[in-house]
């Protein structure tokens, strides 16, 4: 049998769509820590984090419950399997629409997402915090989105050009707009510049573990650095 691994796949843009509006949810996070600020943001991601923690193993699995029904088979009655069968279909499929293949396998990037939000509101300034996690957000959506339909000139890892301008653009007008409630212009264009740049790079190469955490926290780390010198 021919071994899966956690590499990335791809998705159609129906799919991607769905999976895009979902991932959406993680703007949910600035703007909890706007409205509770930090501490309480911290408490209330930690326990979505360990309730993530213990429902992973569950989501992992169901995907071998096929297996498992068929193994029930001898046991139930007959109305009882296909009826249980086309449940278990039913949900499969709706899963599999916004799932990609490796994470039937591995960690969720709901989970990469939620620990990289914790690091950086423990570790990083406020309004870079927001920044960070709502270009990590919605650069990637904007980037799928832009780079599925209308991506011309596609790398070797399947990302596009297009798609690519697209996050860079996005990252920029997100930090442009969101950085001057704390900070003055001669840090935000800089700033704004930089972390587009380090954001669009982090998505274009996949950074490891997971995209979704390594945006948030190399943008967080650039814009603190950068910080030093103004």
């Amino acid at each position: 049998m021919e071994r899966q691994s956690c590499s990335g796949d791809t998705l159609s843009l129906k799919r991607e769509l769905k999976r895009k509006t979902l991932h959406l949810a993680g703007l949910l996070v600035p703007a909890l820590y706007i409205l509770v600020g930090r501490e309480w943001s911290i408490s209330i991601i930690s326990i979505i984090l360990i309730a993530f923690f213990i429902i992973e193993p569950i989501r992992v699995s169901f995907f071998r419950s096929k297996e498992l029904l068929e193994r029930m088979r001898p046991y139930i009655t007959p109305d009882v399997y296909k009826f249980l069968e086309q449940r278990l279909d039913k949900m499969m499929k709706s899963m599999r629409e916004i799932e990609r293949e490796e994470e039937r396998l591995c960690i969720g990037a709901h989970i990469y997402f939620a620990i990289a939000s914790l690091i950086v509101i423990i570790l990083f300034p406020k309004y870079i915090v927001i920044g960070a996690i709502t270009v990590a957000t919605l650069g990637d959506a904007v980037a799928a989105l832009i780079g599925k339909p209308l991506g011309k000139h596609r790398f070797k890892n399947g990302k596009s050009l297009e798609g690519s301008i697209a996050f860079f653009l996005t990252a920029f007008a997100v930090l442009f707009f969101i950085l001057p409630y704390g900070y003055n212009m001669s840090f935000v264009i800089p700033a704004a510049i930089l972390g587009a740049i380090i954001g669009t790079l982090v998505e274009l190469f996949n950074v490891p573990p997971n995209d979704n955490f390594s945006n948030q926290i190399f943008i967080s780390f650039a814009l603190y650095l950068l910080l030093f010198l103004f």
